[in-house]
């Protein structure tokens, strides 16, 4: 069974999914909101506070003609170019020390996102237990190699990627010396849509890949999640902020503290349902099984009345004989008298009957 540890973190489908709160650029270009945020994650119950390191410069050119402004009439961001959106969302690298301290100090992981070497290097200089590569960047090989030749874990979202192109992704990662990989499903559009989250491709990708997959969920609310869980997700990532109202350049699409809080709860719960392939009572179902149907005697009897069915009923609780035996004891003889209630037991048959049923 696959296995993945994050610092104390264990990561595989016999532990609790791993629950990742993306800060993003939540914090609204404020250190003391990003501290704010990663304690809310703490108290969430998130396992990990993840950040994004670069600067508009290391991700993109200050350029506003057609090529780096954002067309899409459905974006979020619509209008704005490149250089704008990651100015007002980037996390400034000296805030990313604090941010890492006080996260250890409240016992959740803190990790990134590096965007080019630059922020790789940085990111080892201050003790990144992690990186995580985002599905914009999911085909930049080398950017991956970088990342992988650290030797830390590597956590990949798949958004947008085509097999060809995972497959070479996988590759890379792994030649360069990435021993512990997580490949995220992920739909990249903000939010996202059930209908386009095709989670089935959890399963396939586990199998095809050998690795521990999970999901990088922009859909709104927790169900999507919960639903991952099921089909095998160990890890799931969702942007968080404090309160969507306060907005912020992902908040639209991030959970708030009490949806993590249930996510954390629900997915825990979900994982436990999932089990084994189990028949029959569980240990905590065999005080149930007195509740069971069985048959009993429904008016008083004397010795040699024979059983009717306005006499011999199938009823809670499970005490008497088996309902399957409800057409062989009718018109059986009562050994002796009964009153209603009593459970109908194999010597309340007379022994004549039962000789009778022996032999067939």
């Amino acid at each position: 069974m696959l296995e993945i540890t994050i610092e104390s973190q264990k990561i595989g489908l016999n532990h609790p999914p791993f629950i990742i709160a993306e800060m993003s650029g939540n914090h609204n270009q404020s250190l003391e909101r990003a501290l704010e945020i990663v304690t809310a994650a703490a108290k969430a119950g998130a396992h990990a506070i993840k950040l994004q390191t670069y600067t508009p410069d290391t991700l993109t050119l200050d350029c506003d003609s057609k090529d780096f402004c954002i067309r899409n009439e459905k974006s979020l961001w619509k209008n704005e170019t490149l250089y704008s959106l990651y100015q007002k969302a980037y996390t400034p690298w000296d805030w990313h020390k604090p941010i890492f301290e006080h996260a250890r100090s409240l016992g959740i992981i803190p990790f990134s996102t590096p965007f080019d070497h630059t922020a790789v290097d940085f990111l080892e200089e201050i003790g990144n237990p992690c990186y995580k590569i985002a599905s914009f960047e999911n085909t930049d090989l080398p950017l991956i190699q970088k990342a992988a030749a650290t030797g830390k874990p590597l956590i990949i979202s798949t958004g947008m990627a085509s097999l060809a192109e995972l497959s070479e992704t996988v590759e890379a990662a792994r030649q360069a010396g990435c021993k512990n990989l997580v490949l995220l499903k992920c739909t990249s559009t903000y939010p996202a849509e059930p209908l386009d989250t095709n989670l089935k491709t959890i399963a396939h990708m586990r199998q095809t890949f050998e690795c521990e997959v999970g999901l990088s969920d922009h859909t709104l609310g927790i169900g999507v999640s919960l639903a991952a869980i099921g089909i095998g997700a160990s890890v799931i990532e969702k942007h968080f902020t404090i309160s969507r109202a306060d907005g912020g350049v992902d908040a639209q699409f991030s959970v708030e503290p009490d949806e993590m809080r249930q996510l954390v709860e629900e997915s825990k719960r979900a994982w436990q349902a999932i089990g084994g392939v189990s028949y029959g009572p569980t240990e905590a179902e065999k005080p149930s099984l007195q509740f069971r149907r069985s048959l009993y005697i429904s008016k008083d009897m004397k010795r040699g009345d024979r059983f009717t069915p306005e006499n011999l009923r199938s009823v809670r609780p499970g005490f008497g004989i088996a309902p399957k035996y409800y057409s062989f004891c009718l018109w059986k003889k009562v050994t002796r008298d009964a009153t209603k209630g009593t459970p109908l037991t194999w010597d309340l048959l007379i022994e004549e009957e039962m000789q009778t049923w022996k032999k067939r």
